[in-house]
């Protein structure tokens, strides 16, 4: 008999992108006029805690008796983070929504934010085990309950042993208490999630690290909003690129490495190639560069890399010839719509498609030579598979077709396999 997985899933700094009662400090102390001062301390409690060098309930105590909140700061607390969940979950959030009995909320926060932000995301109020507060008559949080386990030290492991679930138990979190599940034997694997911060004592004891919650799911072989975890295309940035083309694309989640030139041990691998200008790639690397998608080319191209190759090999080039001042952010911005939605829109190779991201669809891109008949093959698979086409984009450039197909029903393997096999084709992969 199968086993039933739960995932136990940390609030600061992983559900959210920040630690809610820091934020919270910025809002109760915003007039005090020794705010930073006090805002350093807060922050410093925290992190202490979170590497495990101050105990949890110590912590705790003292940044709430720092706060000086009340119920209306937790208002506007809570109206903030709604703005601030990880990129990763917000994308995810239907996996919450088919897994909302296998799902709950452990944290060492408060309910009385954690509740009304993570509720929108389908996961069950009775799943979202925090502290409490404690307020005055007119509101003024005064304190918490001592009594609650998440307020002491090793409190998530006190609470999973009264929980007493039985199956897979996987955790996900940024910080020392959530290793301590792991490390007293109550989770089959802790991953350590590092979308918005990583520290290296909790990286190092982690069973596997995860950068996003894409890569949590991929892993695990669970339902998700993309194929493939960005964290895991490689991104190759070659000679003089501005920092800021290099953070754009960072800050998107994919893998960047910056080097002098193209070594040779990256070819096999990179998915994306952004070169500064005056940089060159031989015809020969071109053609070993199986998994590359996109090129993005801060000058003109055309002199530097063969188009055609790229044609032949369905890479997907945008330049800027013109050398415009803002290519540091048009070059980057253009490479990851395409990598995101598929939009080829201004590529100087590819014919020119803007597209609408979706949601609850998958989009499916197929590249082929632009010869008669491919989009009735294409369609004809489709029907056997009863496939609901929800939409479907094709353009023509020269020798390349470009079709775009977005379908919002289940599939399985055997369709890729039927439209990968479809003659003249250049390549197919999934986007979501």
């Amino acid at each position: 008999m199968t086993q039933q997985n739960f995932y136990i899933i940390d609030f600061d700094s992983t559900f959210t992108q920040v630690e809610a009662l820091d934020e919270l400090a910025r809002i109760s102390l915003a007039k005090h006029p020794e705010r930073e001062a006090i805002y350093q301390k807060i922050e410093d409690y925290t992190n202490l805690a979170m590497e495990g060098k101050l105990s949890f309930s110590e912590s705790l105590a003292q940044r709430v008796k720092l706060l000086e909140a009340n119920e209306e700061d937790l208002q506007k607390l809570i109206k903030h983070l709604k703005k601030k969940v990880s990129k990763s979950f917000s994308r995810n959030a239907e996996f919450f929504k088919k897994h909302a009995d296998e799902v709950l909320i452990v944290s060492g926060g408060f309910k009385e934010f954690i509740t009304p932000v993570v509720s929108e995301y389908h996961i069950k109020k009775e799943n979202i085990y925090a502290n409490t507060f404690v307020t005055t008559g007119d509101g003024k949080i005064i304190d918490y309950d001592h009594a609650n386990p998440l307020s002491e030290e090793g409190g998530k492991v006190k609470l999973m042993h009264q929980l007493k679930l039985q199956g897979n138990l996987y955790g996900i979190g940024d910080g020392y208490s959530d290793y301590q599940l792991r490390e007293s034997g109550l989770i089959k694997k802790f991953y350590a999630f590092t979308e918005n911060i990583a520290r290296e004592s909790i990286v190092t004891k982690a069973d596997h690290v995860t950068p996003s919650f894409d890569e949590f799911l991929y892993v695990n072989n669970l339902p998700r909003a993309i194929s493939y975890p960005k964290n895991r295309i490689l991104c190759l940035v070659i000679g003089d690129v501005p920092a800021e083309t290099i953070a754009h694309l960072k800050n998107d989640g994919f893998s960047i490495r910056h080097k002098v030139e193209f070594e040779d041990k990256y070819v096999a691998d990179v998915g994306m190639l952004i070169l500064g200008n005056g940089e060159k790639v031989s015809n020969e690397k071109l053609k070993r560069a199986e998994k590359l998608k996109v090129i993005g080319y801060l000058g003109a191209a055309a002199n530097q890399l063969s188009l055609d190759i790229c044609n032949k090999k369905g890479i997907v080039v945008f330049d800027d010839p013109k050398r415009n001042p803002n290519n540091a952010k048009f070059i980057p911005t253009r490479v990851a719509e395409f990598m995101n939605k598929g939009a080829t829109y201004l590529s100087v190779n590819f014919p020119n498609l803007q597209l609408p991201a979706l949601e609850n669809s998958h989009r499916l891109i197929h590249i082929h030579k632009n010869v008669p008949g491919i989009m009735a093959q294409i369609n004809k698979i489709f029907a056997k598979h009863d496939i609901n086409i929800v939409g479907q984009f094709l353009m023509t450039k020269g020798d390349i077709g470009y079709c775009i197909t977005d379908i919002n029903t289940e599939y399985d393997k055997q369709l890729f396999k039927s439209l990968k096999k479809i003659e003249h084709t250049i390549k197919f992969r999934v986007l979501y």
